[in-house]
């Protein structure tokens, strides 16, 4: 069974989307990214945060929850990002669920339908990289692209799940959607459940420099 889309549940997400963020700053990211998350009735939702971080997306990503009956997990570093973003969250009238822990080890435990990362983070990629994807496929977005030349797409090159269509939208400082391919089982973003020897993945971010290594 692969993930299908459902207009309605997109178009209720974003519309409950636009009244809760009316006003706020990235309101036209979250709309986007929530329409997605509700349209791809996503069951298990997982995105990164941490203290400083505008909450927008999120509050989105909550409202597609209860629309698509799934859950939505936010991971944070530490303490004080929890208390931080619970109490935006709380705010906004949403109560997801917090996870303090490193992103890219959190994600290992989980079978995510939906996962969000943030292009300005280093981790990024790491956290792609480590996700476990279900058998239905999965949506993996990267907002604030426009910040990295590294996109989703090369992240899994060479891995046990291929992409079977990305894009780059121009939508607030960019936004990078590629579409997991349905498999058997869980698997996980670019590696594989079979025993293999792991190798070094060399990108470097044309615009700052920045060389980043991914283990493979």
């Amino acid at each position: 069974m692969k993930l299908v889309w459902s207009p309605e549940t997109a178009a209720k997400a974003l519309l409950d989307t636009v009244k809760s963020c009316k006003g706020l700053d990235g309101s036209s990211v979250a709309e986007l990214i929530a329409a997605m998350a509700g349209g791809w009735n996503a069951k298990l939702i997982v995105e990164t945060w941490s203290q400083g971080d505008v909450a927008t997306t999120s509050i989105g990503l909550s409202i597609a929850s209860v629309h698509t009956c799934g859950r939505h997990v936010c991971i944070v570093p530490d303490e004080v990002s929890k208390t931080e973003y619970s109490r935006v969250l709380r705010t906004a009238g949403m109560s997801p669920e917090v996870i303090v822990g490193v992103p890219e080890e959190v994600v290992k435990g989980m079978v995510i339908d939906f996962l969000v990362v943030d292009g300005q983070k280093n981790n990024f990629g790491r956290v792609v990289m480590a996700a476990k994807f279900g058998g239905r496929g999965a949506v993996v977005v990267c907002k604030n692209a426009a910040a990295r030349d590294v996109r989703l797409r090369s992240l899994f090159d060479g891995g046990s799940r291929r992409i079977v269509r990305s894009v780059f939208l121009p939508v607030g400082d960019g936004v990078d959607v590629a579409h997991v391919a349905a498999g058997e089982g869980g698997g996980s973003g670019s590696g594989s459940d079979k025993v293999k020897k792991s190798r070094w993945i060399r990108r470097v971010d044309i615009r700052s420099g920045e060389e980043f290594l991914f283990r493979k």
